[in-house]
Order: C-alpha cells, then sequence, then structure tokens
C-alpha cells in the first residue's frame, strides 16, 4: 500500500484480540484500582492529624481510577491488533501511547503462551514470540485461548519449514 505521493504506508495488522478482552481489562484495572484507592483512603482516614486537602487528592485519584476502569480497555481493544504471515510477526499495542512492531519469520527464536487465572477466567491467552532482536519479544495479549493453541502451533510449523537460523 502507497500513499498519494507513491510512499509505501504500513497498514495495521488484520486481527483484533477477543472481544472479552474489554472485560478481563476491566476487571484486572477494577482490581488494581480498587487497591490503591482503598489504601489511598484508609491512609486519609486512620493516619491522625492528615491535613483535609489529602482527602480532595484521595477523590482525585478514584476519579482518575474510574476513568482508568471505564475508558482504557475500550481504548485498548480498539487499537490491539496482530497478524501471523508466512513472513512475518506483526503486533500494534497500546492505550496512550502506540507501538507497532514487526518480526521477520526467520528471527523468530521462541514462540511461548501464557495464561493466568484471571485469563483463564475469560477464556484468554496472549502468546509472546521472541526473536533475535534487541527490542525484546512481540506479545499478543488477549487471544480466544483457542486462537493462542493456534496461533502458536502455526508460528511452529512455519518456523520449522524456515531454513534461516533466527540469529
Amino acid at each position: 500500500m502507497t500513499d498519494t505521493g507513491g510512499t509505501p504506508v504500513l497498514r495495521a495488522p488484520a486481527h483484533q484480540v477477543s472481544p472479552r478482552a474489554v472485560a478481563f481489562w476491566t476487571v484486572s484495572a477494577l482490581i488494581g484500582d480498587a487497591v490503591l484507592v482503598l489504601g489511598a483512603l484508609l491512609a486519609w482516614l486512620l493516619v491522625p492529624g492528615m491535613p483535609g486537602w489529602v482527602g480532595l487528592l484521595v477523590l482525585l485519584v478514584a476519579a482518575l481510577a474510574v476513568a482508568h476502569v471505564v475508558l482504557m480497555p475500550r481504548i485498548r481493544f480498539r487499537v490491539h491488533r496482530w497478524e501471523v504471515s508466512d513472513t512475518a510477526v506483526h503486533t500494534r499495542e497500546g492505550w496512550i501511547g502506540r507501538q507497532s512492531r514487526i518480526a521477520p519469520i526467520s528471527r523468530v527464536q521462541t514462540v511461548d503462551s501464557r495464561q493466568g487465572a484471571l485469563m483463564r477466567l475469560f477464556g484468554l491467552a496472549s502468546i509472546t514470540v521472541t526473536t533475535a532482536s534487541a527490542a525484546g519479544p512481540l506479545t499478543v495479549n488477549c487471544l480466544d485461548a483457542d486462537t493462542a493453541r493456534e496461533v502458536v502451533a502455526r508460528l511452529t510449523a512455519i518456523t520449522a519449514a524456515t531454513e534461516d537460523d533466527a540469529t
């Protein structure tokens, strides 16, 4: 794909993560933010002589936590994309900043999958593609667990058939 001046333009990866990722990210943010807000509130209430402006600060933190829980999962879902072809792995992620990464299949060294307890509850899994790159691994978070297994199997088959040595 090129722009009107003939300059190549990188298209977005083809696939979105699982729609269940929104609920997973919401619950994850809710747990973390609740701990933060409750800790701040308890400190404000239990520490003697705490100035009144600290209470306003706790309210501000609570308001930001609510915005985080409501907005972050939906933004991440719109942004996070992934694609695996016979020649490369392409990811895009972020919610405030954006990061796109492309790793040629010839650079892939390992493919791992991960499924924590909360991810398992939502039927999700993540895959990590380690490459011969100083930039570190590529990660695709919140795939449907069956899709993640298929992607790992596909990447394993593609890399096994690749003659280059990923170094």
